[in-house]
């Protein structure tokens, strides 16, 4: 269904071509990724562009934080449109006040600069991006890794809020010019396939390998007609998860289609590929071979075909359990109890957020179920429409009573079950989800607590036949129904009477409303000449996910509050984490007030002399993994870090750009290492980098550095830190993005 091919490959009159008379990197700028790209580049740059982008979109994990950042930083008003959505810490009664405080915040802050303001519960960020933001040849930059709206003919980029600041002051967002993989499309999916299934053979072919990171995918070929438009963004909205930079497609009569329904016409124009256009490598998909598909705990890609899962089930699980065991201490999973008389049975199914609560999904499952019942056992089904135009619609055409009869439970726009702030399963539950993510712990359970549970990604025609079958795994390919899609219709009444429009009227005489747990950011000082970190955490891991650098769900209420949230830095991954950096960030004031601990004499001594030593060299924490960074593009997960005195993180490869760029943002160090070096060093060792600032100023990438052992004894180690910006150079000297914009402002 899926082939690769690693190399170039031509697009000539839309058909790939492996030669052609053109040179390369001419052709390369005939792609509609490159037609965008240079229309948005601010600077003349053979290989960084500087983006400036349309609008901007945030939900309220992460506005606060980008607000209280600009505002230190001078912002006087937002330049561009920035929607502010909430829909992640819309249940208010987690926390106290402070989530509610965030959105009082949110419209006050809307009001003084003149942003537009989507209160809790009318729309996911996504949905409201793609119904209102997105334009065809446009760009948006949005604070939530999933920010794709390439289906609509515009580029997404999701990026940690440091970036938003950026465009907020009115400068550019920086990138290598991206490499372009050309997504070919052919054939028509056959019924019970939907989007999720698609896009979880996509993630399961290019994930692991990196075979798109930090790449553009481009959508072109056939199969494209073939697919609504909800289709298409609910596959675009999951190529983040192959971690590849952005996405984009050709547009045609469904997509103009959109905008006119949409009230917004003049958004659409045509995007295709040039005559001629080059790719730097190419993903064939053939729909008409696409499968039921299921994601197994604890990553999007690791998919089976619902088939064979079921005929492998128990021998499946228990490889998951394996993980979990490894993962997780003194918490056991039990799956494989799930398979029972040749059949698997789940607790749970979930249709939500940007992937999963779009019209056609819904309209399609509540098809699947008419007239059926979801039983009265353990298993439960919750809908959530992307946005109250969609409820509005469903409720129209009679699709939501369908629902609820069948035993569903229709629920408000939320993104929480995506991040395990709504509908937790019970410990030990199988949930299934048309959402983006399964990572660990995305769910919601605390196996640190001896709570776990676990979620299994499925599209939401299957989570529907599973449901019809009373919570036994079933294929939507294996199963009757009628099936009529509808024409959707949008009512704008709801936003007209609710939203606060306010770009372009920004009044700087409006008060911001700061409730309690709203604070500013704790003061941060610039590089010293030397660097010694100790490295506080050890993951050996494959690759580590932003969950488990900051976990999301109950930890979303205090991302207003930067000392607060960095409590559950790497809690569920290595819980004494916190502690150990908190006792170094202790020891680094002490020394600027000129009191040296014994353990920087103790690491200094190894390396020099430490009397002279501890006078310009910075101590703080350090975290090793071998790839970290997959997933969220949340700040905090580098922001944390820092404010608990971290300095460096060490790894083989960043798993995205997004969270290297965190890292840069806040500060941190960036080190990389080879990938044939051994890193065998533990927790409590020592790493001194000479000359640090002076290198980084430089533009030197590779560092030669000191290990101390705990007990005393040192070795070599070769760190790199590639590919900085002038930008990113200072920076990472000035200690991190706001002392770089207070100092460029003084």
């Amino acid at each position: 269904m899926i082939k690769l091919r690693k190399e170039g490959i031509f697009l000539v009159n839309g058909k790939p071509c492996e030669t052609y008379d053109v040179s390369k990197e001419t052709a390369r700028q005939g792609t509609i990724a490159y037609q965008i790209l240079n229309n948005h580049n601010q600077k003349e740059d053979d290989s960084v562009l500087h983006i400036k982008f349309d609008a901007l979109v945030s939900h309220d994990i992460t506005y606060v934080g980008i607000i209280q950042t600009a505002r230190a930083s001078g912002l006087r008003e937002f330049p561009i449109p920035y929607a502010m959505t909430n829909c992640h810490n819309s249940l208010c009664a987690v926390g106290g006040t402070i989530n509610e405080d965030d959105h009082i915040f949110g419209l006050s802050a809307a009001k003084k600069y003149g942003g537009i303001y989507v209160p809790a519960n009318q729309s996911v960020i996504h949905s409201y991006a793609r119904e209102e933001l997105a334009k065809c040849g446009g760009m948006i930059l949005g604070s939530d890794s999933h920010t794709r709206y390439g289906a609509l003919g515009t580029m997404g980029v999701g990026e940690g809020g440091p970036e938003l600041v950026k465009q907020l002051l009115k400068n550019t967002y920086d990138v290598k010019r991206p490499e372009v993989v050309l997504v070919y499309l052919t054939g028509k999916p056959r019924r019970g396939i939907g989007p999720h299934d698609v896009a979880l053979s996509l993630v399961k072919a290019t994930f692991a390998d990196g075979f798109v990171k930090n790449k553009v995918l481009e959508f072109v070929g056939p199969g494209v007609k073939e697919l609504p438009i909800d289709f298409r963004n609910g596959i675009d909205v999951m190529t983040t998860e192959t971690t590849c930079l952005s996405s984009i497609w050709e547009t045609d009569e469904v997509t103009k289609k959109f905008y006119e329904t949409h009230l917004r016409p003049e958004c659409y124009k045509e995007l295709k590929p040039a005559d001629v256009a080059y790719y730097d490598s190419m993903i064939e998909i053939d729909l008409s071979k696409q499968e039921s598909m299921i994601a197994l705990p604890f990553h999007p890609s690791n998919a089976y075909t619902i088939h064979e899962f079921n005929e492998n089930a128990a021998e499946i699980l228990a490889k998951v359990e394996k993980e979990a065991a490894e993962k997780f201490k003194g918490a056991k999973y039990d799956l494989v109890s799930k398979v029972r008389d040749g059949k698997v049975y789940a607790d749970q199914g979930v249709i939500a957020g940007c992937a999963g609560g779009i019209f056609d999904n819904i309209v399609e499952a509540a098809a699947i179920l008419d007239e059926k019942s979801t039983g009265n056992g353990h298993f439960s089904l919750s809908v959530y429409p992307t946005s109250v135009p969609t409820s509005i619609e469903l409720t129209k055409i009679g699709v939501t009573e369908k629902l609820l009869r069948a035993g569903a439970v229709i629920k408000p726009s939320f993104c929480g079950p995506c991040f395990g702030a709504g509908d937790v399963p019970g410990h030990n539950g199988l949930s299934l989800r048309h959402t983006t993510r399964n990572f660990p712990n995305r769910e919601g359970s605390k196996p640190g607590e001896g709570q776990i549970a676990g979620v299994a990604l499925m599209d939401s025609r299957s989570i529907a036949a599973t449901a019809a079958c009373g919570g036994v795994i079933t294929a939507a390919t294996d199963i009757d129904y009628d099936y009529t899609p509808y024409e959707y219709h949008f009512d704008k009444t709801v936003y007209e009477n609710r939203l606060y429009y306010g770009y372009g009227k920004a009044n700087p005489n409006e008060e911001l409303i700061l409730g309690p747990n709203i604070t500013d950011w704790p003061k941060m000082y610039e590089l010293s000449d030397n660097l010694l970190v100790e490295l506080c955490a050890v993951i050996r891991d494959p690759v580590t996910t932003t969950d488990e650098l900051i976990p999301s769900g109950e930890t979303s209420s205090y991302r207003s509050n930067p000392l607060r949230l960095s409590e559950f830095a790497l809690s569920r991954r290595v819980p004494e984490y916190v502690e150990r950096s908190k006792a170094c960030d202790k020891d680094e004031r002490a020394r600027r007030d000129g009191n040296v601990s014994d353990k920087i004499k103790f690491a200094l001594s190894k390396v020099g002399n430490a009397d002279i030593l501890s006078k310009n060299t910075q101590f703080g924490s350090c975290v090793f993994a071998n790839k970290p960074g997959d997933g969220s593009a949340r700040e905090q997960a580098a922001s944390c870090q820092k404010v608990l005195g971290g300095f460096a993180n060490i790894c083989y490869e960043f798993a995205t750009k997004r969270y290297r760029s965190n890292c840069i943002n806040w500060g941190i160090l960036p080190f990389t290492i080879d990938e044939n070096e051994k890193f065998e060093y533990n927790e409590g060792d020592f790493v001194f980098v000479p000359d640090v600032k002076e290198h980084i100023a430089t533009g030197k990438e590779e560092f030669a550095a000191k290990v101390i052992r705990k007990d005393g004894s040192t070795c070599d180690i070769t760190l790199y830190v590639k590919g900085l910006t002038p930008e990113e150079k200072e920076i990472i000297m000035d200690g991190c993005l706001m002392n770089y914009y207070a100092r460029h402002n003084a």
